[in-house]
C-alpha cells in the first residue's frame, strides 16, 4: 500500500538521518579495527542493535570469543523485553508480521511506533499490521545502508575514527527532545533521572543500562 509506505517513511525520516550517519560511524569504526568490510551489513542485517554491535567491534578486535559477545548482547538488549511488555496488544494482531516486528524492535522504532499514529485510513489489522512492518524495514535498510557505506568507505580512505562513537550518544539526545515535545509531563523523566543516577552510583557504568531501566520501571508503577 502506497499510503502506508509514505505515511512509514515521512514518521522515519528523523532516524533515516541518525541511523545512516551513526551507521557510517560503525562501519568505520568495524573497518578501523581490522575487521573485513562486509561483516558491517550482516551483523546489520542479523544483529541489528547499534549499541551491542559498536561494542562487538572491540571485543572483536580484543579477541572475545562469539559466546561471550552472544551473552553480553543478550544482557544490553534486554531493555527490548520492557518494551515488548508494551506492545504485545499491538504485535498481538500483526501474524503475518509478527516475529519480524520483534526482531526489528529498536529503541528508535520503538519511539516512532508509541508516539506517531498509523496514517489515516488504516482501520484494520492488516492495515496497522503494515504500517509497523514498514516503519521496522525502512529503519533497519536505513542502518545497513549506513554501516555498509562505513565500511567500505574506511577500507579505502584514511580516517582517523577516533571520538566518532558519540554518534550514538547524539542520536539518544535527539529522540529524548523527540519525546519530551510529546509527553509534557515531568514525572517520567524526573524518575528516569534519578534512577539513572542512583544505579551510575551503586552498581557503576559496566551494570548501569539494565538497573537503571528497572529502577524506573519501579520508581513509575
Amino acid at each position: 500500500n502506497r499510503a502506508i509506505l509514505g505515511a512509514a517513511f515521512k514518521a522515519t525520516v528523523p532516524v533515516l538521518l541518525g541511523y545512516v550517519t551513526i551507521g557510517i560511524a560503525f562501519g568505520l569504526l568495524l573497518a578501523k579495527s581490522g575487521q573485513s568490510w562486509w561483516l558491517a551489513p550482516i551483523m546489520s542485517l542479523v544483529v541489528f542493535a547499534g549499541a551491542a554491535q559498536f561494542m562487538a567491534v572491540g571485543l572483536l578486535a580484543a579477541g572475545t570469543t562469539i559466546a561471550e559477545i552472544a551473552a553480553l548482547t543478550l544482557l544490553i538488549n534486554a531493555r527490548h523485553m520492557v518494551y515488548g511488555l508494551s506492545l504485545l496488544d499491538r504485535f498481538g494482531a500483526c501474524r503475518r508480521f509478527k516475529a519480524y516486528l520483534v526482531f526489528a524492535l529498536t529503541d528508535e522504532t520503538y519511539g516512532i511506533l508509541t508516539t506517531v499514529p498509523p496514517p489515516p485510513g488504516a482501520d484494520s489489522d492488516a492495515d496497522r499490521a503494515a504500517y509497523y512492518a514498514a516503519v521496522s524495514a525502512l529503519d533497519q535498510s536505513y542502518w545497513v545502508i549506513g554501516s555498509t557505506l562505513g565500511a567500505l568507505l574506511g577500507g579505502a580512505l584514511p580516517f582517523d575514527a577516533a571520538g566518532i562513537d558519540f554518534a550514538l550518544t547524539a542520536l539518544f539526545i535527539v529522540l529524548l527532545v523527540e519525546q519530551l515535545r510529546s509527553v509534557r509531563r515531568a514525572a517520567p523523566y524526573l524518575v528516569a533521572a534519578a534512577a539513572s543516577g542512583a544505579a551510575l552510583l551503586l552498581v557503576g557504568p559496566a551494570n548501569f543500562l539494565i538497573a537503571a531501566i528497572l529502577a524506573s520501571i519501579a520508581g513509575i508503577l
